[in-house]
């Protein structure tokens, strides 16, 4: 839907028109913010716009009735669909019509927020069990985790169709991120294994001369390093190991679907050996299905309780080189085990060498509602807990191999 403005532009060129072609008369922008006002309040006598949808916005206006128009149904109760409209019903054929037409009349982004709401607001998620309807919907990170949720309850003639819309997505998420991660995180373990007698091809020529700008000979206009930087040849050996320890309760939805990504592009890493453990109440150790991540996200099952301490404990369990060794702990930190079982044993990850870094969550939605005592504690401890975006997370984990500074955002550290 289309921004709305709430006062009266100063110039007629000020609103926007149709496509932006041009200064708009005062009267015809007028006539714009009554539309927009109308299409936002839904009509009915007590919206004062008196505007009167015609061609498209009708069709716009029947698939938001349809799924935000609200009222009062017999028990007081707020109900879909009373006001402006039927709402979208039990039957197949509506939803996907409805589908159809909201993505004829909104773009990709707004889509995804329409479907996101009928899945929350009208019960969508149950016709999603159904092929057809999962070849309507717009793909996104959310459809994958709704898809995740109902994957113990989903018919096998759905599965095919379920796998293929999540594979889409995971690909383009691999599109975006794969390449920058794999960038980052090479680079980091290169300067990791930096050597302070290189091989002339392996010399890092701006580090080595910034080191030895105090022995410039002015005379020869020339610098004649004493300490030459440089970075060992590649090696196959493993440099470094990652344990991502994700939790698949309901609320890490998106989370877990970047962390099955991530994890499937470290795997992909030679110099790195990477495990991925995914918990609820129970522990599950998916590291051999890490070479495809779609069945990594089938083999998680969202939803249930939490239990940290006893997932914390199972990794620590598996950690051979612990100065070596980086954790990433991603969940919201409601703790359903020993809390101070689960502080002590990041403490003793610590002491061991281990780098270990808390993030709230694995997403572009921010920070979600967390433990904030939990997460206190544990940056108390050095052990930093913040949300984190998938774009920032290459960066996250090229300083935690290199154990520098983390790139905490601004407002996102508990």
């Amino acid at each position: 839907m289309t921004e709305v403005r709430t006062a009266q532009p100063a110039h007629a060129s000020d609103v926007p028109g149709d496509g932006g072609v041009g200064p708009v008369p005062a009267s015809r922008g007028e006539e714009e913010r009554l539309r927009r006002w109308r299409m936002v309040l839904g009509g009915g006598p007590a919206d004062g716009t008196g505007y009167v949808p015609a061609g498209n916005d009708v069709a716009m206006d029947k698939a938001l009735a349809a799924l935000y128009g609200r009222g009062e149904g017999k028990d007081g109760r707020l109900k879909a669909g009373a006001e402006r409209g039927a709402g979208l019903g039990g039957s197949a054929p509506s939803v996907a019509r409805w589908l159809g037409d909201v993505r004829t009349y909104f773009p990709s982004s707004v889509v995804q927020v329409m479907q996101r709401d009928a899945i929350d607001r009208l019960g969508l998620a149950a016709l999603l069990l159904e092929p057809e309807m999962l070849e309507a919907v717009e793909a996104d990170v959310h459809l994958v985790g709704t898809l995740l949720s109902l994957n113990k309850a989903m018919p096998e003639e759905t599965k095919e169709t379920a796998r293929a819309v999540v594979r889409k997505v995971v690909e383009e998420l691999e599109k975006r991120l794969a390449s920058r991660t794999r960038t980052a995180l090479t680079g980091a373990l290169d300067r990791s294994a930096r050597i302070s007698r290189p091989r002339h091809h392996d010399i890092d020529w701006n580090r080595t001369i910034a080191a030895n700008l105090r022995h410039y000979l002015p005379e020869y206009r020339t610098i004649v390093p004493e300490r030459l930087i440089g970075y060992g040849r590649a090696s196959q050996a493993v440099k470094k190991e990652v344990v991502l320890c994700v939790d698949q309760s309901g609320s890490m939805a998106a989370s877990v679907v970047y962390a099955s990504v991530f994890g499937a592009v470290l795997a992909s890493m030679r110099s790195l050996a990477t495990r991925l453990v995914v918990f609820d109440t129970a522990v599950v150790d998916l590291t051999d299905q890490l070479e495809d991540p779609v069945d990594v996200l089938f083999g998680t099952q969202l939803g249930g309780g939490t239990d940290i301490n006893r997932a914390l404990a199972y990794c620590q369990s598996r950690i051979t080189r612990p100065a070596d060794t980086v954790v990433v702990l991603i969940s919201d930190l409601y703790e359903g085990g020993i809390k101070d079982e689960m502080l002590k044993r990041v403490a003793a990850m610590k002491a061991a060498g281990v780098q270990f870094v808390t993030l709230l969550a694995l997403s572009d939605e921010g920070a979600p509602s967390y433990d904030r005592e939990h997460a206190a504690a544990l940056a108390a401890l050095g052990a930093p807990a913040f949300a984190c975006t998938p774009d920032l997370f290459p960066d996250v984990m090229a300083a935690a191999l290199e154990k520098g500074t983390i790139p905490i955002p601004e407002g996102a550290a508990a």
